[in-house]
């Protein structure tokens, strides 16, 4: 029994010398004093902060690091952040109809400006100028976009997530007013709107979440049901909120379709995400009527002859421009009803006077360059491998196919008038530099497909 325990304390420790409480006597060595003796049976005292007890001369463990100590924790992201190997190009399919669009855009906003800009500022080409210097630094951002690896975007999508929601939050405090709604802030000489922010900040936090390993720990229906629905309606339902009390129902509308589009594109449960649709779009609705502002826009849609000097006007003189366009349009520059008589025609109603000037089978062409954009985006999507770069790459798409949809549906009068802008077309500031924004990310995407990640 004796000789058992020494064979096992040999294969615990090594050699019986090294066996705290092992005499002497039992190795062959000479007698010691009994008080030594005692002693040496005596275990060592336990090492305080290692985390394990350490027994006489074993070895002492190296204390972790912890994982979010400075250095060490920023020196990590970025070891599973920058891509290893050569980034392939950025997809000339799509780069090409990125340019198409806002070559195009750029044209029609100087033609569709202009009487606007001489009967208001005195000069025709005061939109115009401002519209290329935004493209200009448009190009720019793109540019510098899509050089950054979608893995290293991520690792700013948190923090933009909570500049959205503060500065959603100073626009409601001391933002500025214009039509009605509370929805700008002075940035000096320039104005910037939040909500064109919370759209990418969105579509980056839900790619965030939905790629995370953490969001399916649960299993079962309630885990899918918890981290593929509810959790995320409460990041979309959070900024929904701060853009309604702006009085902002078109932001809404877009905000919900691509946050919804993207929870599905994710993977969430069918039935469930069905039944919070069809409940999402009964608060809308209900929201449409309480609201003053918009119940006056639903009652004008269902009628807007009985309203052609007040809320009915904008949408009569659109629909006059684009029947008087004809199927080969007046020519470039030729449009009458842009001499004030459709409201802003460089905005929201921009693509009226396109229907005006290239006619029936511009307006097609144009839809079939937007068609292609979206299919394309969609295959950079699907090409990706990592689950973030393929869910922000969808949902930038989905965001300009959704546009895209709400803008002709407006200017049809097939949905109520709800200022929706055109990607690429529409002029602006702020919606056209994050579009670009959006744009580089979406190129970053495709030049990553070739990059693999420790």
């Amino acid at each position: 029994m004796e000789k058992e325990k020494r064979s096992g304390i040999r294969f615990l420790f090594g050699s019986p010398e090294a066996v705290p409480g092992t005499s002497d006597r039992e190795t062959g060595a000479a007698a010691k004093d009994p008080e030594e003796d005692r002693k040496s049976r005596r275990p060592a005292k336990v090492k305080k902060g290692v985390g394990l007890a350490v027994w006489g001369n074993a070895p002492r463990k190296e204390k972790k690091t912890r994982l979010f100590s400075g250095r060490e924790r920023w020196k990590k992201l970025l070891q599973t952040a920058l891509p290893h190997g050569k980034a392939g190009e950025a997809d000339r399919v799509l780069l090409f109809l990125i340019l198409i669009l806002i070559t195009i855009g750029s044209v029609m906003v100087c033609s569709a400006s202009h009487a606007y800009a001489e009967s208001r500022y005195g000069d025709g080409g005061y939109f115009s100028r401002k519209q290329f210097v935004f493209v200009a630094l448009g190009l720019l951002v793109m540019l510098f976009v899509s050089r950054i690896p979608p893995r290293l975007i991520r690792l700013a999508v948190l923090p933009l997530y909570i500049l959205t929601v503060l500065l959603l939050l100073a626009t409601l405090a001391f933002g500025l007013t214009g039509n009605g709604a509370q929805r700008w802030i002075a940035l000096g000489p320039l104005t910037f709107q939040p909500s064109e922010l919370a759209k990418l900040s969105l579509i980056l936090m839900l790619a965030h979440y939905f790629s995370s390993p953490g969001h399916l720990r649960e299993p079962g229906e309630r885990g899918r049901f918890l981290h593929g629905i509810v959790y995320p309606l409460l990041l979309i339902g959070l900024i929904c909120i701060l853009v309604v009390l702006q009085r902002h129902l078109s932001g809404l509308i877009i905000l919900g379709s691509i946050g919804i589009s993207l929870v599905f594109l994710a993977g969430a449960p069918g039935k469930p995400l069905l039944f919070l649709c069809g409940a999402g779009a009964a608060g809308v609705g209900t929201l449409a009527f309480t609201l003053e502002y918009a119940h006056e826009r639903i009652t004008v849609w269902q009628n807007p002859e009985a309203f052609p000097l007040e809320g009915g006007w904008q949408t009569l003189q659109g629909l006059m421009a684009i029947g008087s366009g004809g199927f080969f349009g007046l020519g470039l520059g030729k449009s009458r009803m842009k001499y004030s008589w459709v409201s802003e025609p460089a905005n929201d109603f921009i693509f009226t006077i396109t229907c005006e000037e290239l006619g029936f089978l511009g307006a097609i062409l144009i839809l079939g360059v937007f068609a292609l954009f979206i299919k394309r985006g969609f295959t950079v999507a699907l090409r990706n491998e990592d689950i973030f770069s393929r869910i922000a790459a969808l949902g930038i798409t989905v965001k300009v196919a959704i546009q895209v949809l709400l803008n002709i549906a407006v200017i049809t009068n097939s949905i109520p008038n709800t200022g929706i802008s055109l990607p690429f077309f529409s002029y602006g500031g702020s919606s056209l530099l994050m579009l670009f924004a959006e744009m580089g990310i979406l190129l970053s995407v495709s030049r990553s497909s070739a990059l693999t990640y420790r």
